[in-house]
């Protein structure tokens, strides 16, 4: 069992909590994820990792309430416990040897984006972030975005706070005046991803996606996490839980992954209002 050592409500969607796993958190890296499970009948969810502390053996996450596991997860409140907690998974995020790079992250995205610009600025790095919501009322991490960059642009949809549009418009606006990075990191919605890495692509500049499809085992064994990559002209293979998250954006078929995605959405809905009625009833 896992302690609940902190939760913070970011935002009317958005829930940060620490959980006490010192096991986790000694070997924890930026781009990594953990899979959980509520209680013992719960589901495997992957949730990335968004902050550590290996003194106090605490890890960080931050997670949106869309499906039946995150909205009974939100139910837990600090000193309480959830049944598994296991990681660390993934590959971290390559950070060596870069001096100037541009991370934009979406919506709650920019949770698992906040660790590698912090990772890079803490190597001296130069970063600059663009971080995109579809208004005020969703803004998270703004200060520790700024602490860890040089430059932030924050951006909505509704112009309700920063600049007005989306992510790709600082980060046209600094290419198109000749400015150049060693890597684009793009952590967000896929159609955002998608959007960033055709901007950045007539330039060949490097540019890595996260990317966090379903997963169920965390190992490669259940398949569910495929991803399809164009690699010289041939089409593979690969599993985000062992082969990513992180993927060279220029190979991913983000097409093919946003239908896949848009698969479990009615699905989530329903389980999602089931566990609500639930609660309601105090059944859960």
């Amino acid at each position: 069992m896992y302690q609940i050592i902190k939760k913070v409500r970011l935002n009317p969607t958005v829930t940060m909590m620490e959980i006490h796993a010192p096991y986790v958190a000694v070997k924890a890296e930026p781009g990594q994820f953990i899979i959980l499970r509520v209680n013992e009948e719960g589901e495997r969810i992957p949730l990335t990792i968004a902050g550590y502390d290996r003194i106090n053996g605490t890890v960080r996450i931050i997670f949106q309430i869309v499906g039946a596991t995150t909205l009974l997860l939100n139910e837990k409140n600090e000193g309480e416990y959830i049944q598994d907690f296991a990681g660390p998974l993934g590959v971290p995020t390559r950070t060596e040897g870069l001096k100037k790079v541009c991370i934009t992250g979406g919506g709650v995205g920019c949770a698992i984006a906040l660790p590698i610009a912090q990772k890079l600025s803490a190597q001296g790095c130069e970063v600059t972030s663009i971080i995109g919501f579809r208004s005020r009322d969703l803004l998270i991490l703004e200060d520790e975005f700024r602490r860890a960059s040089k430059r932030l642009y924050v951006m909505t949809d509704d112009g309700s706070y920063g600049q007005k549009g989306n992510v790709c418009m600082p980060l046209n606006e600094m290419l198109s005046a000749g400015e150049c990075f060693d890597e684009i990191i793009t952590i967000g919605p896929l159609i955002m991803m998608k959007f960033v890495t055709e901007a950045v692509r007539p330039m060949n500049i490097p540019c890595t996606a996260s990317m966090n499809p379903i997963m169920i085992d965390g190992t490669g064994m259940c398949g569910g996490c495929r991803l399809s990559l164009n690699q010289n002209g041939q089409k593979i293979t690969k599993f985000a839980c062992v082969d990513g998250p992180d993927f060279n954006a220029y190979e991913i078929d983000f097409d093919e992954a946003i239908s896949r995605n848009a698969m479990y959405k009615e699905f989530e809905r329903h389980a999602y209002e089931a566990n609500c009625n639930l609660l309601k009833k105090g059944k859960m």
